[in-house]
């Protein structure tokens, strides 16, 4: 609250000066924020209209997935995963099929692979487009949320043919995927991706050049590549922060760790600068590690999602092996963790086989890609104004039940 000095005047009657003094005040801006995204609370500390500290509130929408996993056999625990990261429940079904697979020694067969290779990077898609569409909303403007969602509700017409389910899938389980594609469906996954690829130029008129946008993003959150390693970012939050020219890796556990036969298919890892691999030149004003950069990573994933779809289209018909293979009725002794490349980084879950013949895990945990990268908040949002704070908290595009889980 702004204090002000009543003026000293001349005999002239003109003002010398004004002595503004303001106090520190905290500000609540969540739970139910509509700038939030999700039952997250924020504390700003403000000095005036600048923030000078924040602290997130967790825990809101904790429902003990871990534990209950340790009382649920693993199929059983496939549907809890699909509410973690509920705008990406298949790459959360990929996650924890692959680290019990892991514990058990699985191998699948190759057409297994195929379909979830396809079948994440279309959610991935999805994932992106109402991050794309919801950021949007955070800066005051419907329109792309409305086109985002658009395309989104194909990819979920599809995804309701192979499972029957539009939010929370338990498509992707132990041992493969729980059906084979129907008839007629690579078609269609096909005709869509032709029908995308021309959307996207509307996406970057809507926002990525618009000079609003642009100005509401461009040098305010920015992460340093080095505070983004040692808070554990990952995802396009690490993505946004490297620099190519200075010869940082294209970090990207389909990369650096591929599964599912990643390392088969041909795609690039988004990382800046863009102009030489994918034609986009910053606009005047950013910095890598803003809210712009971050926001473009996903623009262009969406891209390669789309070429590894292809990819993985031609490659069904002729695939080997079945959709899925039966697992172990019990789990081994032994632990096993494993990390995938996940919509919003890396999505990791750790499992220990109970000793003798458990059918229910020991242990369960998951290591959230959300969790990490809010960590960074504070440090972001620091010496930034009020107003800046839902555009810089929309580009870390958080998911509160993979965070609270």
């Amino acid at each position: 609250m702004a204090t002000v000095a009543p003026p000293e005047r001349r005999q002239d009657q003109t003002v010398v000066e004004f002595d503004v003094r303001t106090d520190e005040m905290l500000v609540n801006m969540g739970p139910q924020h509509p700038s939030t995204h999700g039952v997250l609370r924020l504390v700003l500390r403000t000095d005036g209209e600048v923030i000078s500290e924040v602290t997130p509130h967790l825990g809101y929408l904790h429902r003990c997935a871990e534990k209950i996993g340790e009382n649920v056999t693993p199929i059983q625990f496939i549907p809890y995963t699909d509410r973690m990261d509920y705008l990406a429940g298949m790459n959360m079904n990929l996650g924890y099929s692959l680290a019990v697979e892991k514990l058990c020694g699985m191998k699948l067969p190759e057409k297994a692979n195929v379909i979830r290779v396809l079948i994440a990077e279309l959610n991935r898609i999805a994932s992106h487009l109402v991050g794309m569409g919801a950021y949007g909303l955070d800066l005051g403007t419907f329109s792309p949320f409305l086109y985002a969602f658009r395309e989104r509700e194909m990819i979920l017409d599809l995804f309701e043919e192979v499972c029957g389910a539009r939010l929370t899938y338990s498509y992707i389980t132990i041992g493969g995927v729980h059906d084979d594609l129907p008839p007629g469906w690579v078609e269609r996954c096909r005709d869509f991706l032709n029908y995308l690829k021309p959307r996207i130029p509307e996406y970057h008129a809507l926002l990525t050049t618009n000079h609003i946008f642009v100005k509401r993003t461009a040098n305010i959150g920015v992460l340093s590549k080095d505070e983004a390693i040692r808070n554990g970012c990952s995802g396009p939050m690490l993505r946004g922060s490297l620099d190519r020219r200075q010869g940082d890796p294209d970090w990207d556990l389909r990369k650096i760790e591929p599964y599912c036969g990643y390392e088969t298919y041909d795609f690039n890892v988004v990382v800046p600068p863009f102009d030489d691999r994918w034609g986009w030149r910053a606009p005047s004003g950013t910095v890598i590690g803003d809210a712009w950069h971050r926001f473009m990573v996903r623009m262009l994933e969406v891209v390669e999602s789309i070429r590894l779809c292809e990819q993985a289209l031609d490659r069904y018909p002729s695939a080997q092996g079945s959709h899925r293979i039966e697992p172990p009725r019990h789990l081994p002794a032994g632990e096993a963790c494993r990390e995938t490349e996940c919509p919003r980084g890396q999505m990791g879950f750790y499992v220990v086989g109970a000793p003798g013949k458990g059918v229910v895990p020991l242990r369960v945990r998951a290591r959230s890609s959300s969790f990490c990268n809010l960590s960074v908040t504070n440090e972001i949002c620091r010496g930034c104004l009020i107003a800046d704070v839902p555009a810089i908290v929309g580009s870390i595009d958080i998911v509160m039940g993979e965070i609270d889980r």
